[in-house]
Protein backbone atom coordinates (compact mmCIF):
# COMPACT_ATOMS: atom_id res chain seq x y z
CA UNK A 1 0.00 0.00 0.00
CA UNK A 2 3.12 2.53 1.03
CA UNK A 3 4.98 1.44 -1.76
CA UNK A 4 2.23 1.89 -4.51
CA UNK A 5 1.54 5.76 -2.59
CA UNK A 6 5.37 6.33 -3.09
CA UNK A 7 5.65 5.17 -6.45
CA UNK A 8 2.51 7.82 -7.69
CA UNK A 9 4.42 10.79 -5.30
CA UNK A 10 7.52 9.44 -7.01
CA UNK A 11 6.00 9.91 -10.55
CA UNK A 12 4.29 13.00 -10.18
CA UNK A 13 6.92 15.11 -8.38
CA UNK A 14 9.17 13.91 -11.21
CA UNK A 15 6.29 15.50 -13.56
CA UNK A 16 6.42 18.46 -11.44
CA UNK A 17 10.28 18.69 -11.71
CA UNK A 18 10.41 18.83 -15.51
CA UNK A 19 7.90 21.63 -15.34
CA UNK A 20 9.76 23.52 -13.04
CA UNK A 21 12.47 23.17 -15.02
CA UNK A 22 11.32 24.29 -17.83
CA UNK A 23 10.23 27.41 -16.26
CA UNK A 24 13.85 28.53 -15.53
CA UNK A 25 14.88 31.37 -18.02
CA UNK A 26 17.76 31.03 -19.83
CA UNK A 27 20.48 32.23 -18.01
CA UNK A 28 22.80 33.18 -21.30
CA UNK A 29 23.01 34.01 -24.96
CA UNK A 30 24.96 30.66 -25.30
CA UNK A 31 27.89 31.53 -27.50
CA UNK A 32 27.08 34.77 -28.66
CA UNK A 33 26.81 36.11 -25.28
CA UNK A 34 31.23 36.05 -25.16
CA UNK A 35 31.08 38.81 -27.62
CA UNK A 36 28.40 40.81 -25.87
CA UNK A 37 28.70 43.11 -22.80
CA UNK A 38 28.80 41.34 -19.57
CA UNK A 39 27.11 43.93 -17.59
CA UNK A 40 24.28 41.58 -18.03
CA UNK A 41 25.56 38.40 -16.58
CA UNK A 42 25.77 39.76 -13.28
CA UNK A 43 21.75 40.95 -12.37
CA UNK A 44 20.77 39.57 -9.93
CA UNK A 45 17.42 37.52 -9.98
CA UNK A 46 14.09 38.51 -9.45
CA UNK A 47 12.04 37.48 -6.26
CA UNK A 48 9.82 35.44 -8.48
CA UNK A 49 13.29 33.76 -9.80
CA UNK A 50 14.29 32.73 -6.35
CA UNK A 51 11.52 31.27 -5.61
CA UNK A 52 11.15 29.02 -8.70
CA UNK A 53 14.85 28.06 -7.66
CA UNK A 54 14.11 27.39 -4.26
CA UNK A 55 11.12 25.06 -5.16
CA UNK A 56 13.04 23.36 -8.38
CA UNK A 57 15.65 22.33 -5.40
CA UNK A 58 12.80 21.25 -3.23
CA UNK A 59 11.35 19.20 -5.61
CA UNK A 60 14.56 17.72 -6.75
CA UNK A 61 14.95 16.48 -3.12
CA UNK A 62 11.80 14.97 -2.71
CA UNK A 63 12.31 13.06 -6.34
CA UNK A 64 15.99 11.81 -5.34
CA UNK A 65 15.03 11.04 -1.86
CA UNK A 66 11.65 8.87 -3.16
CA UNK A 67 13.41 7.51 -5.39
CA UNK A 68 16.62 5.76 -3.41
CA UNK A 69 13.89 4.62 -1.00
CA UNK A 70 12.07 2.97 -3.57
CA UNK A 71 15.24 1.25 -5.25
CA UNK A 72 16.46 0.20 -1.80
CA UNK A 73 13.65 -1.75 -1.45
CA UNK A 74 13.24 -0.43 2.46
CA UNK A 75 9.77 -0.75 2.45
CA UNK A 76 9.45 -4.67 1.87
Amino acid sequence: MINSFLSWAWAVSGVVLILLVLLHSPKGDGMGGLAASGSSMFTSASSAEATLKRTTWACLTIFLSLAIILSAGWLG
